[in-house]
């Protein structure tokens, strides 16, 4: 029991650790569903590995779509009259896309429902090390030269170094665990608006997750479910209890 908890908590907070920052930027741009839309293309890239090359190269293909779909909401966003819309075009396009190359294969929908939520309680623990390293690399480049860039160049390394996390944790997690992770601890925070929002964010994150994991084993249900529901919950909970306050400061 032990050595499952574990796993599945240790990756919850590693995914929660750097994904906290990427929140906390994304709702202050107001663009809250870029994660959405860069997961899914990410998951476009796995279903075309997994479909056309036996699921080799998933992480390089996986990373090429992310990438391109960061690239384009960099650009693109500064083209047209609603971010959003953009944004919500691309989530369409993905996870249409998704369904096309899925449809092909007579695992399809086993395929499809574990790149939206994978079963967290069986990651390798070396997976969950390895991802950690590369987080800590990437949280150390945002610390130490994000600040320092401005204008497009900002833009291009934000998205950059966000599709490259959001690609490694679709991998391990599926699209709405990274989605739930990424925008409820952040957006409780920013809704809070007492404490250091990231460490704010972490300490609720952290919280949520443990309960989601330990509901999720006492029930028997699909722990990367249970994560997203809680947090979802958490978050409508805060949203109809606190007073409205401007979170894109």
């Amino acid at each position: 029991m032990t050595d499952i908890l574990l796993s599945a908590f240790l990756l919850s907070i590693v995914l929660l650790g750097i994904h906290s920052f990427f929140g906390l930027e994304i709702i202050k741009r107001g663009i809250i569903f870029t994660d959405l839309a860069i997961g899914q293309m990410a998951a476009l890239g796995a279903a075309i590995s997994i479909y056309f090359f036996d699921g080799n190269y998933i992480y390089p293909i996986s990373l090429l779509f992310a990438l391109l779909g960061g690239i384009s909401i960099s650009f693109g966003a500064r083209r047209t009259i609603s971010h959003e819309a953009f944004i919500g075009f691309l989530y369409a396009f993905g996870i249409s896309g998704v369904f096309i190359v899925l449809s092909k294969s007579s695992h399809g929908l086993e395929l499809f429902d574990r790149l939206m939520a994978s079963d967290i309680l069986f990651t390798p623990l070396n997976d969950i090390l390895e991802t950690a390293v590369i987080y800590a690399l990437l949280g150390l480049v945002l610390y130490f030269f994000y600040p320092k860039t401005h204008g497009m160049v900002r833009d291009i390394l934000f998205f950059v170094i966000f599709a490259a996390t959001v690609t490694s944790s679709v991998r391990m997690a599926g699209v709405l665990i990274v989605f739930a992770l990424l925008v409820a601890p952040a957006y409780i925070s920013l809704r809070i608006q007492k404490w250091n929002p990231l460490f704010t964010a972490w300490i609720i994150g952290t919280a949520v997750n443990i309960a989601a994991i330990l509901i999720s084993y006492t029930f028997d249900f699909p722990t990367g479910y249970t994560l997203v529901f809680c947090h979802a919950l958490l978050a409508l909970c805060v949203s109809v209890v606190l007073p409205v306050k401007n979170l894109h400061q």
